[in-house]
């Protein structure tokens, strides 16, 4: 037993001499034994370098347009309203949409529902024409399109839509800009607008939320303080 572990000792030294000494210029494992760090140097500095906007910052976010979306833009947004009489007023007279004329509306008997389309787009140039009205009223960016179902504006049973700032939240709010936030919700309190945010509460100053008849959310800024949010 004695000489068969003193041969088995003496192979296994044997081998070991047949098996090269790593040098200091090869490592044997160079991915785990040396690292370089200059490489990771550069790589955070090209990360540092780039904008918070761009494709390398934002998994997702392709950097080269498919040619196909070439002629694409964001032209509407819909709520859904229960009064279109009292809505028409509110983006009118206080947001001044369409205070001349509406964009365009269109009506479906058979399915008994409007649609009342608003912006700020110079109405004056538009088409008289019916077909070249809608035409022209989907080719303007950034419009509403306000949605009546007929009959909500009189039905006592009718609870109202859910404006997305409730559980579940979805849909939060749209944006109007406008010269002066604090002139403007000067006039809202004026006119009895609802506030959800005036522009000094809360941690960001100069910028307010008000509601629609609807209770849709609508936030309110000017170009010399959204900068600095």
């Amino acid at each position: 037993m004695a000489s068969c572990s003193i041969s088995t000792t003496l192979l296994r030294f044997s081998l070991l001499r047949l098996i090269p000494k790593p040098t200091s210029s090869i490592p044997l494992f160079p991915s785990i034994s040396r690292k370089d760090p200059s490489r990771f140097r550069l790589f955070s500095a090209s990360m540092a370098s780039e904008p918070k906007e761009s494709p390398s910052n934002n998994p997702g976010l392709h950097s080269i347009p498919d040619e196909a979306t070439k002629g694409y833009f964001m032209q509407q947004t819909m709520f859904r309203i229960k009064d279109p009489k009292v809505s028409l007023d509110f983006y009118s007279r206080v947001l001044g949409m369409s205070v001349i004329v509406l964009l365009k509306r269109l009506d479906f008997p058979e399915m008994k529902f409007s649609l009342y389309f608003m912006g700020y787009e110079d109405t004056v140039s538009a088409p008289s024409n019916g077909t070249e009205r809608t035409v022209w009223t989907f080719s303007q960016k950034a419009t509403i399109e306000l949605t009546h179902n007929w009959g909500t504006e009189t039905d006592p049973d009718f609870k109202g839509y859910h404006n997305g700032n409730s559980e579940p939240r979805g849909f939060g709010h749209i944006g109007i800009t406008v010269d002066d936030t604090y002139k403007a919700c000067e006039r809202f309190e004026r006119l009895g607008v609802e506030f959800v945010k005036k522009p000094n509460d809360g941690k960001m100053k100069g910028i307010a939320f008000i509601k629609d008849p609807d209770g849709y959310w609508i936030e309110i800024f000017d170009l010399k303080t959204i900068g600095t949010l």
